[in-house]
């Protein structure tokens, strides 16, 4: 003979679950506000920053569903970008501008961040004129800049690597610099080929 379960021992047992849930949210949300508290301190040392950024960074992994822990988070993405792109370091910005615009395709700083960066990334004609043939990537990357993630190519062709770089130029071109084993072999001030939108 089989026992009816009495429905309030069921919604019991579910209220026991969805506490249960809760109570862990709210125990990772306190570890993120104790990193959060070290790190906007005056004193704070850049590990601590680095700390909390993670702890929240694991907790929007976690808690993909918590808001206004992934509206913080962005918050921090989008800080981190324009401080790198404020040293320079706009491939690195460009980053972290893309990680926002995944979650958030509309956002218009890091929409505006992406296009700033690739802006600055341009390289003039002057540089382009100072590339010499047989230059090693590093050479290429030490004038130009590396491209901007996305726009480069390689293709493996009778045991010879062939690789090619992309970047705007100032006048609103795209550039092409080509590669065979790691060595320049060729540049081009107009390349046909775009390899990714700009504001992407």
């Amino acid at each position: 003979m089989s026992r009816i379960v009495p429905a309030a021992a069921v919604i019991l047992l579910l209220a026991a679950c969805s506490n249960d849930a809760n109570s862990a949210l709210d125990r990772d949300w306190l570890a993120v506000l104790h990193h959060k508290k070290a790190a906007v301190s005056p004193q704070a040392s850049p590990r601590q920053k680095q700390i909390y950024a993670d702890t929240l960074g694991a907790f929007v992994q976690e808690h993909p569903q918590h808001s206004r822990a992934r509206a913080v988070y962005e918050r921090i993405q989008l800080d981190f970008a324009r401080e790198l792109a404020s040293i320079g370091r706009y491939q690195d910005s460009i980053r972290f501008y893309r990680a926002v615009l995944a979650h958030d395709p509309a956002n218009p700083e890091a929409a505006r961040g992406v296009a700033d960066a690739v802006e600055h990334l341009a390289v003039t004609h002057s540089k382009l004129l100072a590339l010499e043939k047989g230059m090693s990537q590093h050479q290429v990357a030490q004038l130009l800049g590396k491209p901007i993630p996305g726009w480069t190519s390689t293709h493996e062709h009778a045991e010879v690597t062939n690789e090619s770089w992309y970047y705007r130029t100032s006048e609103g071109g795209i550039a092409g610099v080509y590669f065979r084993d790691g060595v320049l072999v060729a540049a081009e001030a107009t390349a046909h080929e775009k390899v990714a939108p700009l504001t992407r």
